[in-house]
């Protein structure tokens, strides 16, 4: 089975945390959530939950036999069954993956709209290159004329375009399988967020979203009753950034010197400048978690903040560039045609 989405994991964590706080057991909270579902993929996966749980008893062990929950969801879990703080574990997990989703979210809507019209604008580019200017090019001939200068060339590439579609639309199908394969495989999401981290136009947002995730996972793990070396062991769970993992594992190794953990987790650039000295702050007042949580919401907003920035640079840019082609495209063809006309005239 696939593992459950961020907003599945978001429902299904708020859900059995407020069963939890009203004093319900987490097995009949799952008997609760299974009989308000209708029938679909989400019932199936609740009912093989329930078995699990009648079996066991354990609701982490019962999470990790239906192979849909995260790893670091069913350790989580297990934490909060030994500490008897599941639904404050439950809560806590509820707004980590909330924060996933508004931020996936806020990604797709960025991308989105520069990507939608950057793929319109190039239809209409070829539909003019392709179909439009040999039309007019067999009217120009008629009158007597014809196409010059960039207009010629311009629907030289038409031409090229239109005699070797075939050649193109098997190149555009290869384009789409490896955007596929990037998206959807797990060896293609992990070169593709590697790409990411090495980007210059990507890199420094990437690396805020690892430390947002950090963060709030740390948040988590120092709420639920774990000391810094196991909760940066557990969060590194949560990381795909490459080089994150490097500064959390130099992190863990100061700590073990002696290192104090404000001056650990600065010095392995986890945290730095005011986030770093917010870090001390919450060590002497005996508020990390809250500080944390705090840290991973301004991550978050300087993402949102920093993508939105960008598109209002590019969604812009895009639109001027291609009209000024839609329209060097329609005046090269204009041009000879109101020539021959005032010639005509």
């Amino acid at each position: 089975m696939k593992t459950l989405s961020n907003e599945e994991l978001m429902s299904f964590c708020s859900q059995l945390s407020m069963i939890l706080h009203a004093g319900i057991s987490s097995i009949e909270g799952l008997a609760i959530m299974k009989e308000d579902l209708p029938d679909g993929e989400g019932k199936k996966i609740l009912e093989t939950l329930y078995e699990h749980m009648e079996m066991s008893g354990n609701l982490a062990q019962s999470m990790k036999e239906t192979e849909v929950f995260p790893e670091y969801v069913c350790s989580m879990t297990e934490i909060g069954e030994q500490t008897g703080r599941l639904d404050e574990v439950m809560d806590g997990l509820a707004l980590h993956y909330e924060r996933e989703k508004d931020l996936a979210e806020s990604i797709k809507s960025a991308l989105l709209y520069p990507a939608v019209m950057l793929g319109m604008l190039t239809v209409v580019i070829l539909i003019l290159v392709v179909k439009v200017m040999p039309v007019f090019h067999e009217v120009l001939q008629q009158l007597g004329g014809g196409l010059t200068g960039v207009s010629a060339g311009i629907l030289k590439i038409g031409t090229v375009l239109s005699r070797y579609s075939l050649a193109f639309v098997l190149i555009l199908a290869a384009l789409v399988a490896v955007m596929a394969y990037l998206v959807l495989s797990d060896k293609g999401r992990e070169a593709f967020r590697g790409w990411l981290e090495r980007s210059r136009l990507t890199g420094k947002t990437a690396e805020k979203i690892a430390c947002s995730r950090v963060a709030e996972g740390l948040s988590l793990c120092i709420f639920s009753g774990l000391d810094m070396d196991q909760s940066l062991e557990m969060t590194e769970k949560l990381v795909t950034h490459s080089e994150m993992k490097q500064r959390i594992s130099k992190c863990r190794e100061l700590m073990m010197k002696g290192e104090s953990i404000d001056r650990a987790l600065t010095e392995s650039r986890i945290f730095s400048g005011i986030y770093g000295k917010m870090v001390s702050v919450g060590m002497r007042t005996g508020s990390v978690d809250q500080v944390m949580s705090k840290i991973a919401g301004e991550y978050e907003e300087d993402v949102v903040q920093n993508l939105q920035q960008k598109v209002s640079v590019i969604e812009p840019t895009l639109v001027a560039v291609l009209s000024v082609l839609v329209g060097l495209i329609l005046i090269s063809v204009m041009l000879p045609l109101m020539n021959i006309m005032s010639s005509l005239g």
